[in-house]
């Protein structure tokens, strides 16, 4: 089954851990001061009301894989996340121009883009997403889609129950 992150905007707040997270599971010594200088591919952004991290939502008819020239982003299987592999990339940013979300980034050295990879690894290996699992609210959450759907068709038929009942 096709898993997707999900946030619950009422828990978040705004800590960051989750950028921590991810910036600790992608550099390279996995050090917390490597961490700290490193890039996440989640941002935590917000208002005086909410906050909320963004991230890849690894969309089914992903533009920025078809806009990439040199294929540097793909999707390994149907239902898996939209990689991007940084060898191959060149910096155009055609796909950061056509992210609807824009959560696509330029590397801190400019050379290549950035974004989510939904912690393949970490998934492969059984563990949730570094993001997930460092969320000391649980606001964030891997979840298999189908059954979000069918969680959020039944609080919708509840609350136009309740209202029926007023």
């Amino acid at each position: 089954m096709h898993k997707i992150i999900v946030i619950d905007v009422k828990e978040c707040m705004a800590c960051r851990t989750c950028e921590i997270a991810c910036a600790l599971v992608h550099s390279q010594s996995q050090t917390l001061e490597e961490a700290m200088k490193g890039q996440p591919r989640i941002n935590v952004e917000g208002t005086q009301e909410f906050a909320a991290p963004i991230l890849c939502r690894h969309c089914e008819d992903a533009p920025c894989i078809k806009i990439c020239p040199t294929k540097a982003l793909y999707r390994p299987d149907p239902d898996g996340p939209v990689l991007l592999e940084q060898a191959l990339c060149i910096g155009c940013k055609f796909c950061l121009i056509v992210c609807p979300f824009g959560v696509i980034e330029p590397s801190y050295d400019g050379r290549a883009m950035v974004k989510c990879d939904l912690c393949l690894e970490r998934l492969e290996a059984g563990q949730e997403p570094a993001c997930v699992a460092s969320c000391p609210m649980g606001a964030i959450k891997l979840v298999e889609a189908e059954q979000h759907v069918r969680e959020k068709r039944m609080d919708a038929a509840q609350r136009c129950f309740e209202q029926t009942q007023d």
